[in-house]
């Protein structure tokens, strides 16, 4: 019988991202993204950051905690293959895993604290709001950069980014929005330049929504052309 361990949590994720869907598949594919970890008792003293604004970048293990309940597969059709091929689970960096934990390297942003909390505010993520993480560690180039590394089948179809365009409605909700947010634009077009949908939805024309900050976020795809169609507050 396999051996059972109990891991705390040693933080909360607050996310732009509100919803699964169109969740960016690799962290630092939409650098605009912004998200903050709030450490939690007893992890949230300041001397737990110390040397860390020295660090550019950080590895942080987390929980699929959307998929706690769902079990795993043994295989899994990635969706950069469009499902046309199967691999092992531990082949890829699906949630469907027999324990359900994640790895996600991020930007460090900033270090604060806020009416009695800790935060690591961090840029590029690809975590879902309250996001558990288990560790924060720091990147190391020396040794975590390897240029020459193979990257199995992600090496053998190359990333196709849509064109993103604003319907004059989207255009002045993402003005208004702007006020809060100064960077939304910019998030949006970083977001939706990627494709987010599974491949059995490719030959389905229909409107996508997801929620991202405040608002929900409507689109559309012709081919490979995004047309924002609205950005409204939840």
């Amino acid at each position: 019988m396999a051996n059972q361990y109990t891991f705390d949590t040693i933080g909360i994720v607050h996310s732009c991202y509100k919803d699964k869907f169109a969740i960016p598949r690799q962290a630092r594919l939409v650098t605009a993204s912004t998200a903050a970890i709030e450490l939690l008792a007893p992890y949230n003293e300041i001397e737990v950051t110390r040397g860390l604004e020295d660090f550019s970048h950080l590895w942080l293990s987390f929980i699929f905690h959307r998929h706690v309940h769902k079990g795993w597969n043994t295989t899994v059709k990635p969706p950069r293959l469009d499902g046309k091929q199967r691999f092992g689970v531990f082949a890829t960096r699906a949630s469907f895993r027999p324990n359900p934990i994640g790895l996600s390297l991020v930007e460090l942003d900033s270090i604060e604290q806020q009416g009695g909390k800790l935060l690591i505010h961090i840029k590029g993520a690809d975590l879902l709001d309250q996001t558990p993480i288990l560790d924060i560690k720091p990147y190391i180039p020396y040794s975590d950069s390897i240029p020459e590394a193979r990257g199995g089948f992600t090496d053998l179809v190359d990333e196709q980014f849509f064109d993103v365009s604003f319907s004059q409605q989207a255009y002045e909700d993402c003005q208004q929005a702007s006020k809060k947010y100064p960077q939304i634009e910019l998030f949006i077009r970083q977001l939706l330049s990627l494709d987010h949908r599974a491949y059995f939805y490719k030959k389905i024309e229909k409107i996508y929504s997801t929620r991202v900050y405040d608002y929900d976020l409507k689109w559309s795809i012709d081919q490979h052309k995004v047309e924002v169609i609205s950005l409204k507050s939840c």
